[in-house]
C-alpha cells in the first residue's frame, strides 16, 4: 500500500505570481492592435483607406473647378498689359490729329534733312567752281581768293529759293513759279558746268590725260543739287495731298467727289465769265472759289483734262 502524499496548498504569493503570468501570457498572444476591432467595428487600416477615398473624392471635385484657371499668372498679366498698350497706341495712330502730327513731323524731318544734303552738295562743288573762276591764278591772289567766293554766293541765293518753296510747301502753300523755276535751274546749270569744264577732254592741258572718275567726282556735288531740287516740291506735294479726316474715307469718296464736282462748275463759270484764267494754277482756284488748297488742286486736275479732251477733240 503506497502511502500519497498530500500536495501542499499554494501560499498567497504563489497564486499572485501565477496570475501575473498568467496576464503576460495573455499579452503576448493578443493581436497587434492595429487589428483590434474599435468600439464601431472598424479598424485603423479601414479607416485610413476610408480617409484616403474621402480626400479623392474631394480632390476631384476640386479639379472640375474652373476657379484657378481663371486667375491671371504674372506673365499672362504682363503681357494683357501690353496688349492693351499695342491696341492703344494703334487707337491713337488712327487719330486725325495724331496723324497730323506725325506727317508733319516727317515733313519737317525730310525738308531738313534734303536742305542740309543740299548744302553739303554745294559745297562739295566749291572746290571745282574756285579752279574755275581762278583760271590760273597764283595762290593768294585777290583773283585766287575771290574765286573761293563765286560758288558760295551762288549757293546762297539757291538755298533762298528752295528754302522758300520748301517752307511754303510745308505749309501746304507750295509755290509754282515757272520763274523760280527757272532760277533754279539757271544756277545749277552753273554750278555743273564750272564744276565740269576744267576736267573735260577738250579742256585739259597738253599732256594731261582725261580721267572719268575725275570728271564724275567734280560733278557730283551738282548732281545731288539738281536731285534734291527736283524731288523736294514734289515730295512736299505728296504730304499736302495726305488725308487726316476722321473717316479714314478715301479722298475719292462720293461726298468728297461732289464737293470737287460743284467747285469745278463753278471754276468753269468762272473762266467763261472771264474771270479765272483757263490755266490758273491752284492757289489762284483756292483763292477764287474760297476752298482748301487739296480741292484746287483737284478742280485743277479736273480744268486740265477738259483742256486735254478739247485739244484732242
Amino acid at each position: 500500500m503506497s502511502i500519497t502524499t498530500p500536495t501542499p496548498e499554494p501560499a498567497p504569493e504563489d497564486i499572485t505570481r501565477g496570475l501575473a503570468e498568467l496576464e503576460r501570457h495573455l499579452a503576448e498572444q493578443a493581436p497587434p492592435a492595429s487589428l483590434v476591432d474599435t468600439i464601431e467595428g472598424e479598424t485603423k487600416r479601414v479607416k485610413q483607406l476610408r480617409a484616403e477615398v474621402a480626400e479623392a473624392r474631394l480632390l476631384g471635385e476640386l479639379q472640375d473647378d474652373p476657379a484657378p484657371l481663371l486667375i491671371d499668372t504674372p506673365k499672362v498679366r504682363k503681357r494683357r498689359l501690353r496688349a492693351g498698350e499695342a491696341a492703344r497706341l494703334h487707337q491713337l495712330a488712327q487719330d486725325p490729329t495724331m496723324r497730323a502730327w506725325q506727317a508733319a513731323r516727317m515733313r519737317r524731318l525730310l525738308v531738313a534733312g534734303g536742305m542740309v544734303s543740299l548744302a553739303l552738295a554745294l559745297a562739295w562743288s566749291t572746290a571745282g567752281v574756285q579752279a574755275f573762276a581762278a583760271d590760273g591764278a597764283d595762290k593768294w591772289s585777290p583773283a585766287w581768293v575771290f574765286a573761293w567766293l563765286v560758288e558760295p554766293f551762288m549757293s546762297l541765293a539757291l538755298l533762298v529759293v528752295v528754302g522758300a518753296r520748301a517752307y511754303l510747301g510745308t505749309r501746304s502753300q507750295p509755290v509754282e513759279s515757272p520763274v523760280l523755276v527757272r532760277i533754279e535751274w539757271l544756277f545749277l546749270a552753273l554750278t555743273l558746268g564750272m564744276n565740269a569744264w576744267p576736267y573735260l577732254p577738250w579742256s585739259l592741258a597738253t599732256g594731261e590725260t582725261f580721267s572719268f572718275s575725275r570728271l564724275v567726282l567734280h560733278i557730283l556735288g551738282p548732281i545731288v543739287a539738281v536731285a534734291i531740287v527736283t524731288a523736294l516740291p514734289i515730295i512736299l506735294a505728296a504730304f499736302s495731298d495726305l488725308d487726316h479726316g476722321r473717316t479714314g474715307t478715301p479722298r475719292t469718296a462720293p461726298s468728297y467727289r461732289a464737293n470737287v464736282d460743284t467747285l469745278t462748275a463753278r471754276a468753269r463759270a468762272l473762266i467763261d465769265a472771264g474771270e479765272l484764267p483757263a490755266d490758273a494754277g491752284a492757289g489762284k482756284i483756292r483763292a477764287a472759289l474760297g476752298c482748301g488748297m487739296d480741292p484746287a488742286r483737284a478742280v485743277r486736275a479736273a480744268l486740265t483734262r477738259d483742256q486735254q479732251a478739247g485739244g484732242a477733240a
